[in-house]
């Protein structure tokens, strides 16, 4: 009876551990298909504090595994059943229940684009933000507007107007509007190079001056090949106590602006109207790009005081007020005729 019981135990422990062997090499096969051979593209998000089952039971739902139970036990027979990460996963049935569960656990999110054009403020610049599901647009432009966050960034500066590098980012959804905005400024600071910061020392002025020049150079003109001669007249006009008079700066400076530039505007004070006042605005009017801020501290060398616009994205430049008067009619009065 006992040598019957344990040739019984014995099967029973060889038909268990067959029986295990089994699952297993079918567990691994599994891990290796994929739901289908034909992708079918989807977004699928884990959310924070979603535990493992949650997430393996969303996966068979949506169609890209086929057992809840098996991928469950693939993570914790990995020991990555801990390890998924919260995000936006951009899946699809082509891949094996192995390569999401890697997707997972190295937190491959999926990234959303948002490009920045150069010359943007920062109502633009939060609207792009809005426009790819990023942040609310006003969250972001509260944010960008307070003064801590300046401050929490090392910017001199009551805004971040100016320091948000226009760029192509790549972020994953789920951010707050500061890490967001932090990731631009520290393009900013990448993007500006250490002879730059020597040089503005040399011209006797400060970083936050450097980026308010570079954002009227910026939005003055279209053309690379000009900025450097818009900063030349602007540095000469500054150095002979000239008031700058660019249309861009008393844009900045009214609130709503409906897109026609009128003599009273013009007229009108405010702190960025630079008809009215003498040197710099108090902050910049837009984010420049690299070629912008390089060209507010390298300037052409000439004597040009004036330029006005050619109406076709180039300007003529003038030394003189008579020259100038003659330009704008040849540009600008003949051509409203």
């Amino acid at each position: 009876m006992g040598k019957k019981l344990g040739w019984t135990i014995v099967f029973l422990f060889f038909a268990g551990f067959c029986t295990i062997g089994f699952l297993y090499l079918n567990l691994m096969s599994w891990a290796d298909r994929p739901m289908d051979a034909r992708a079918e593209d989807q977004l699928f998000t884990v959310a924070s504090g979603q535990g493992l089952k949650k997430t393996a039971s969303l996966l068979e739902q949506k169609g890209l595994i086929s057992d809840a139970l098996y991928f469950t036990l693939l993570a914790r027979i990995d020991k990555k059943d801990k390890l998924l990460k919260a995000g936006e996963y951009f899946l699809s049935t082509s891949m094996t229940p192995r390569e999401i569960l890697g997707q997972m656990v190295q937190g491959r999110v999926h990234l959303y684009r948002l490009t920045i054009p150069e010359g943007f403020n920062l109502v633009q610049i939060a609207d792009a933000v809005a426009e790819a599901g990023l942040a609310p647009a006003e969250s972001f432009l509260d944010t960008t507007r307070d003064p801590n966050t300046a401050k929490r960034l090392g910017i001199a500066a009551q805004t971040l107007e100016g320091y948000l590098f226009p760029d192509t980012y790549y972020f994953p959804r789920g951010l707050d509007s500061y890490a967001i905005i932090d990731t631009m400024v520290q393009q900013f600071r990448a993007a500006f190079a250490p002879h730059w910061e020597e040089r503005a020392q040399a011209l006797h002025m400060t970083l936050h001056e450097v980026v308010t020049l570079a954002s009227i150079i910026e939005k003055e003109t279209g053309a690379a090949e000009e900025r450097p001669l818009i900063s030349s007249v602007f540095h000469n006009r500054l150095k002979k106590g000239m008031r700058l008079e660019t249309d861009p700066t008393v844009i900045y400076g009214i609130p709503d602006f409906d897109g026609n530039l009128t003599r009273k505007h013009l007229e009108t004070y405010t702190p960025y109207n630079t008809y009215k006042i003498k040197g710099l605005p108090p902050g910049p009017i837009a984010n420049p790009g690299a070629q912008a801020l390089e060209a507010a501290l390298f300037p052409a060398e000439s004597d040009y005081l004036f330029f006005v616009s050619k109406k076709n994205g180039t300007h003529q430049f003038s030394t003189t007020i008579q020259e100038h008067n003659a330009a704008v009619r040849k540009y600008q009065l003949r051509r409203k005729k």
